[in-house]
C-alpha cells in the first residue's frame, strides 16, 4: 500500500544521506597493493550486509514468522501443507523485498559515486598506462596503479594516464550502479505483475483486503494497549491499594519488606501452566499472594 511505498522511500533517502556522510567522514583509500581491494569491498559490502540484517530485524513479519506456532489441534493435510508452503514463500519474499531496500540503495549509490570501486580495482586495470609505458615489472606496475586513487602519490609524468584510468573506472562503476537499479526496478515490477496474476482477488477486493488488514492491526494494537493497561492496573491496585489517577483515595496499602523483595529484581517470562504465563514479578505476586497487610487511611482534606 501507500504506507509501504512511503516507508521504502524514507529508508532509501536515509540510506543515501547516510552513505554520503559515511563516505565524507570515514572513507580514505590506502592506495597500497593488496589493501585497496579489501578496503573497497569492505566499504561496499559490510554496510550493505549490516543494513540487510537490520532490515530483517526491524520487520515485524520476521518475528511473527519465527515465533508463530501451529495449533496442536490443526490437522496436517496435503492441501494445508501446500497452502502453508505458498504462504511461507510469499511472506519470505515480502520480508526480503523490504529488507533489500536499504542495502540495494547503498550499493547503487556507492557504485554511482565510484570512489569505492575505483579504490578496490585500480591495481587490476587491464591497460598499460594509455601511452605511458615505462620499463617496469608487473609488480611495480601494480604498485603504481594502486596509487592512482590518491592523486598526490602519482608521479607528474603519469598524471594524464592516472586521469584516464580513473575515468575508465568511474564509468564502469556508474554503469554497474545504473544496471543494478534497472535490474531491481524490473524485478520489482515483474514480481508485482506475477503476484497480481496469481492473486485470487480482484483489484477492488484486494484493496479492500489490504485496508481490512491495516485497520485490524491498528485496532488490535489499541485493544492490546488498553487490555494490558487494565490488567496491570488490577495488580498495581492490589499492591498499593489504589491506581494512579483515582480520585477520593481513602486509604493506601503499605507493602511489607518481603513483598517489596518479591517484586524487585530481574525476571523472565515464566510459564505457569499449559495456557498461562506470568509477565512480571508483580504479576506473579498478585496471582499468588493475598492482598492483606497494613493499610493507611488518607484524610480527604489535604
Amino acid at each position: 500500500g501507500k504506507e509501504v511505498i512511503i516507508a521504502n522511500a524514507i529508508i532509501a533517502i536515509l540510506t543515501i544521506g547516510g552513505q554520503q556522510l559515511f563516505s565524507f567522514f570515514t572513507f580514505s583509500c590506502p592506495c597500497h597493493v593488496g589493501q585497496n581491494l579489501i578496503y573497497g569491498l569492505a566499504f561496499l559490502g559490510v554496510p550493505a550486509l549490516i543494513l540487510l540484517i537490520v532490515g530483517y530485524a526491524l520487520n515485524s513479519q520476521t518475528w511473527r514468522l519465527i515465533m508463530g506456532k501451529r495449533p496442536h489441534f490443526e490437522r496436517v493435510t496435503s492441501s494445508n501443507r501446500l497452502l502453508k508452503c505458498k504462504l511461507l514463500c510469499f511472506v519470505l519474499c515480502s520480508i526480503t523485498g523490504r529488507a533489500l531496500v536499504a542495502p540495494v540503495t547503498w550499493l547503487a549509490v556507492t557504485l554511482i559515486n565510484g570512489s569505492y570501486y575505483i579504490c578496490a580495482v585500480s591495481e587490476y586495470v587491464p591497460v598499460y598506462y594509455y601511452g605511458a609505458a615505462p620499463n617496469v615489472t608487473a609488480t611495480e606496475r601494480s604498485r603504481i596503479l594502486a596509487t592512482f586513487p590518491c592523486r598526490q602519490l602519482v608521479p607528474p609524468e603519469l598524471a594524464r594516464a592516472r586521469d584516464e584510468v580513473i575515468l575508465l573506472l568511474r564509468y564502469q562503476s556508474q554503469v554497474a550502479g545504473w544496471l543494478l537499479i534497472a535490474v531491481v526496478v524490473i524485478t520489482v515490477f515483474l514480481s508485482y505483475c506475477l503476484a497480481s496474476c496469481f492473486s485470487p482477488l480482484s483489484f477492488l477486493h484486494f484493496r479492500y483486503w489490504s485496508s481490512y488488514v491495516h485497520n485490524e492491526q491498528e485496532l488490535f494494537d489499541e485493544a492490546a494497549e488498553q487490555h494490558s493497561r487494565l490488567y496491570a492496573m488490577q495488580h498495581v491496585r492490589k499492591f498499593f491499594g489504589f491506581v494512579p489517577g483515582s480520585e477520593n483515595v481513602r486509604e493506601i496499602r503499605i507493602p511489607s519488606l518481603r513483598e517489596w523483595q518479591a517484586i524487585s529484581g530481574l525476571a523472565f517470562l515464566k510459564r505457569v501452566d499449559e495456557e498461562h504465563y506470568d509477565y512480571s514479578l508483580l504479576h506473579d505476586w498478585a496471582l499468588k499472594e493475598r492482598a492483606s497487610g497494613r493499610y493507611l487511611r488518607i484524610d480527604e482534606d489535604p
